[in-house]
């Protein structure tokens, strides 16, 4: 039976949850997740994983932060003069936002704190800082 190497192009149905429990992230419903495996395209745990599967097998990999999105980075948080964001975009914790960096980027931040000054706003990954867990299945070699 084939086995899955570096290289390889495949297609995965997975299911991810926190130390919770609660799910974060799920191909059901969809088209399974297709990658290359050891080409960076997915996170570093789960990407390890996958030499050896064979279509069909299944199994849980426990993804600790630093293989996931990496440890929360206290210096992506950056609290802005509040009257330098335009009066149309309301700001409640928990909201999320575009910025555009020096050099043209586009960044996702996430609204962390407002005050009646000044409006914090974070730029880590919402699942930087955790532990993860995905269910997988194999579903096709593709290469």
């Amino acid at each position: 039976m084939t086995q899955v190497k570096s290289g390889d192009t495949v297609r995965i149905h997975y299911t991810g949850t926190l130390a919770d429990g609660s799910t974060f992230d799920s191909s059901a419903g969809r088209d399974p997740l297709e990658f290359a495996v050891g080409s960076g395209q997915i996170i570093p745990g789960l990407d390890k994983a996958m030499p050896g599967m064979a279509v069909g097998d299944k199994k849980t990999v426990e993804v600790p932060a630093d293989e996931a999105y990496g440890a929360h980075n206290p210096d992506a948080r950056q609290a802005i003069p509040r009257d330098q964001i335009p009066a149309d975009i309301p700001v409640e914790v928990g909201l999320q936002l575009q910025m555009q960096t020096p050099q043209g980027q586009v960044m996702p931040v996430v609204v962390a704190d407002v005050t009646e000054t000044e409006v914090t706003l974070d730029a880590n990954h919402p699942l930087a800082g955790k532990d993860l867990t995905f269910a997988i299945e194999l579903v096709e070699i593709l290469s």
